[in-house]
């Protein structure tokens, strides 16, 4: 939409939209760059968006705002997790991405991957972490090597590799200074993808490239050489395998709107679910608009399809008439 006829009648459509973006997360970094980019996204479509950077008065931002719609832009806990899905349900607000459950649950790595294995979706061996494990144990169990992890942080931070009992044991202190439970996963040694999801429709898939060990907070954010592969390479036949196991990975965890399933190949060339993203990144090297581009939408059609999906089980009530999805 270029006229300003078709500008009005977006802004008119949404109301006034809070971008929520910033906050205190490890990721506060890279959500106020993905921030930004959503809030002039949809100001360059004529919607009336404002910016707020989330700190401890929001919901008294958002009462004297009175915004229509929310859209979320938060990494991270304090707005990945649930905590402002449940506020925002309270204050009535529709918002865009999954709920409150769901975003809870997609945000602890080991509750997403114990329910995985019970509904028989592949998803990589894995041990909690305790200051008392058998380290030498543990890494037996998973074959030797692992991917450390805080169960309740993004963007690769505290993440770590093991190949020693030693390294184990120092990949889990680091972690565990992030938060209170650390999983260490089998190493996945094939090639990653990621698959992006809007409106029940799986994008198409990413191959994910790095120099570095694994694809970590420099190679998402920071590096040049990072290869995004678009197509990814995989025949039709597994292209349309990673699609289907992505929507049932994201509809598993109860997601909805949009968000994005991560995906490696172990080593007998078998897809592992890795973990379910419900607020991505909407930076330059962000992988949503990557797919979205390569589905045929730019960055701006992408935020405004994001913003429509905007709901909320208070919102079936809402004056703007939007119906829970």
């Amino acid at each position: 939409m270029s006229s300003e006829t078709d500008k009005t009648a977006m802004a008119q459509e949404f109301g006034k939209v809070a971008v929520l973006y910033g906050g205190t997360s490890a990721e506060r970094q890279v959500s106020l760059i993905s921030g930004a980019a959503v809030l002039k996204g949809l100001l360059a479509q004529g919607v009336d968006a404002v910016g707020i950077d989330v700190g401890a008065d929001i919901i008294q931002q958002l009462e004297q705002l009175k915004p229509e719609r929310v859209f979320i832009v938060l990494h991270g806990p304090g707005g990945e997790d649930g905590t402002l899905q449940g506020a925002l349900e309270f204050l009535g607000l529709p918002y865009t991405g999954s709920g409150v459950l769901a975003s809870a649950l997609a945000m602890d790595k080991l509750r997403t991957k114990q329910l995985w294995k019970g509904m028989g979706l592949p998803t990589a061996g894995f041990a909690v972490l305790q200051e008392n494990s058998d380290w030498a144990q543990v890494l037996a169990s998973l074959g030797g090597a692992a991917m450390v992890k805080p169960t309740r942080e993004g963007s690769s931070i505290g993440m770590a590799k093991a190949v020693t009992a030693e390294q184990l044991s120092a990949a889990w202190r680091a972690a565990a200074n992030l938060g209170d439970e650390v999983i260490a996963e089998a190493w996945l040694s094939g090639a990653e993808y990621t698959v992006a999801i809007l409106d029940g429709e799986a994008l198409p898939p990413i191959r994910l490239e790095t120099d570095r060990g694994f694809y970590d907070y420099e190679a998402k954010y920071l590096a040049n050489d990072t290869r995004y592969l678009c197509p990814c390479g995989l025949t039709p036949e597994r292209e349309a395998e990673i699609k289907a196991l992505a929507l049932a990975a994201f509809h598993s965890v109860g997601c909805r709107g949009w968000g994005r399933v991560d995906v490696m190949l172990d080593g007998r060339g078998q897809f592992q679910l890795l973990e379910v993203n419900t607020v991505p990144g909407m930076t330059d090297h962000s992988l949503v608009p990557m797919a979205a581009k390569a589905a045929g939408m730019d960055f701006e059609q992408l935020v405004l399809a994001i913003l429509a999906g905007a709901t909320g089980v208070s919102a079936r009530a809402n004056k703007s008439g939007l119906s829970d999805g």
